[in-house]
């Protein structure tokens, strides 16, 4: 038992070591990104603007030195998919963020970093983000620009040194005529690499299910898609918000509690422990495995968890007594749920690798 005690808060001390020394990262890069001004003028960058989805919230990405181009986003496009972010250039960020996944990693509860090593989480689908404050399952990068910074150091991941990568783009043949034409700067820094990145990465904007269409008025639904959204709306939306389908806030939805302490990890507060991010619904049937541990198969495994949950400590009050549904209606909001992929999204050229 004693043995036992030891393995655990040993592993938990490792745990936050590795954390802190990720944040201490984030923050020195959010110092850098924020002592540094533009090198050229919008109006010569040819500085466009993004058609943003009706009736959507307003955006919380902004930088005015940052401005969205075509030239940046096809930068990030091709950064995205660059395998020399790894450190033995066996992987990409779309490695684990596959288009025809809505940018998940489906089929696998955790994926595969460089040498076959494996992951803490599931990789979540990248949607959306630019109407995100927080990033990463316990919220603990808060800002888009340095989102990138924890999957290309994390060792178990891209396991890349910053420094390094530096170095091998600068020495490219092709990277800094993309960033003097982007940036008007053919020196690469950290901080054109995470704008380049954050160009295409905030680009990835989904609005276009059959969800959205009813929405707009354009279509209506199927009656057993419809009946499904009148469940959703009275057991599921005042966590997963319209439109965005989530609030972004951090629960505890019963899961069984493990060493991996979420919200709690990052902020020290012990009432945050075992709550995660409650992600967007949009494109779910395309993200399986679900949960932040990928340890649920399928979306009709999810809804037997919310009907089946009993109090229990620390469980979020939205969910004390579990939500009752027939068999007929699981039916119904399963068919809800598969509106909401966009395959206009996952289709989509301009997101595609070259």
């Amino acid at each position: 038992m004693h043995s036992c005690y030891t393995t655990y808060i040993t592993r938990i001390i490792l745990s936050l070591s590795r954390y802190f020394i990720a944040i201490a990262s984030i923050l020195l890069v959010v110092i850098t990104l924020k002592s540094c001004g533009s090198n050229k003028e919008a109006e010569e960058l040819e500085i466009e603007s993004i058609e943003l989805p009706q009736g959507f919230p307003e955006v919380v990405y902004s930088n005015p030195n940052n401005q969205y181009s075509k030239a940046r986003f096809e930068l990030g496009r091709k950064l995205f998919y660059e395998p020399l972010l790894s450190s033995d250039g066996s992987i990409s960020c779309g490695s684990c963020h596959l288009q025809e996944s809505a940018f998940s990693d489906r089929g696998m509860a955790l994926s595969k970093g460089v040498q076959g090593r494996i992951g803490r989480r599931n990789s979540p689908s990248l949607v959306n983000l630019i109407w995100q404050k927080e990033f990463m399952w316990d919220g603990g990068v808060n800002h888009l620009e340095v989102f990138p910074i924890a999957p290309i150091t994390d060792t178990l991941e891209m396991n890349r040194r910053l420094k390094d990568l530096l170095v091998d783009l600068n020495e490219h043949s092709l990277y800094p005529k993309l960033f003097e034409s982007a940036y008007a700067d053919d020196s690469i820094t950290t901080k054109l690499l995470f704008y380049a990145l954050a160009q295409f990465t905030g680009g990835l904007i989904s609005d276009d299910s059959k969800y959205d269409q009813f929405r707009r008025g354009e279509i209506e639904l199927e009656p057993k898609a419809l009946a499904g959204y009148e469940i959703f709306v009275d057991h599921c939306s005042s966590c997963h918000k319209e439109p965005l389908l989530t609030d972004f806030s951090y629960r505890n939805n019963g899961l069984s509690q493990s060493q991996d302490l979420g919200r709690g990890l990052i902020n020290g507060i012990p009432e945050d422990n075992f709550k995660f991010k409650v992600p967007s619904l949009r494109n779910v049937a395309l993200t399986d495995p679900y949960m932040h541990d990928g340890s649920m198969s399928s979306l009709e495994e999810v809804i037997d968890h919310y009907i089946g949950l009993n109090k229990q400590v620390g469980l979020d009050t939205a969910l004390s007594g579990g939500i009752a549904l027939s068999e007929k209606q699981k039916t119904e909001l399963l068919s809800f749920l598969n509106t909401l992929t966009d395959s206009v999204f996952i289709n989509n050229q301009k997101y595609s690798e070259f």
